[in-house]
């Protein structure tokens, strides 16, 4: 699943989208709170990686971060700006985050790397590595399953990943693992997150 394709199916729903999953009210408690407590921890700039319809970015601003979201979707982009028009947002792609070398001091991936292909997820971890501060933070959401496994995900192709999977990835990325959280809500497919700071 190329990148012209998930803009292309994302694109075509971005509004659907917005209107069922564009506000953080509609989000779980728990995910508030974790991403809440993990701004809160981090001094310097911070970008939300495929932030979507821009809910999370705002969550974060309005918290007093100093952020920025992006997204590959530029309808997405087009309607975070309007919507939060005190938050700034750019049409980019985590594979290329166009940010220096250590600029950063925090991104936050929230469900955002689930459509990245098995293949191609070291390398954008690696990105992320890149534009961080030594002891920068990752905050990364993902569906817990069967690493690498995919699963018709409503709007496109999503894959599974196991926190000692993806732990083990970020490992090789120059992270260190801090934290892991899961969850399996009613209902809903298992639920991970992992916090890892660069080394």
């Amino acid at each position: 699943m190329g990148s012209e394709s998930i803009r292309a199916a994302y694109g075509a729903r971005a509004a659907e989208y917005t209107r069922i999953l564009g506000s953080v009210e509609d989000m779980h408690e728990k995910d508030q709170e974790r991403i809440g407590r993990w701004a809160a921890s981090l001094d310097g700039q911070l970008i939300d990686a495929g932030c979507g319809p821009g809910h999370w970015t705002d969550f974060l601003y309005q918290r007093g971060a100093s952020v920025q979201g992006i997204d590959l979707v530029p309808e997405f982009i087009e309607s975070a700006r309007v919507r939060f028009p005190e938050v700034p947002f750019r049409v980019a792609s985590f594979r290329n985050l166009d940010v220096p070398a250590g600029s950063l001091h925090g991104v936050l991936a929230w469900y955002s790397l689930i459509h990245v292909p098995p293949g191609e997820l070291s390398s954008v971890l690696r990105e992320i590595s890149r534009v961080l501060t030594q002891g920068g933070e990752l905050l990364v959401g993902f569906f817990d399953g069967s690493p690498g496994d995919s699963f018709p995900h409503a709007v496109t192709t999503a894959y599974y990943w196991s926190p000692k999977h993806l732990g083990g990835l970020l490992s090789e990325a120059g992270f260190e693992v801090l934290e892991v959280e899961t969850r399996q809500d009613p209902g809903r497919r298992a639920h991970a997150a992992i916090t890892a700071a660069v080394r």
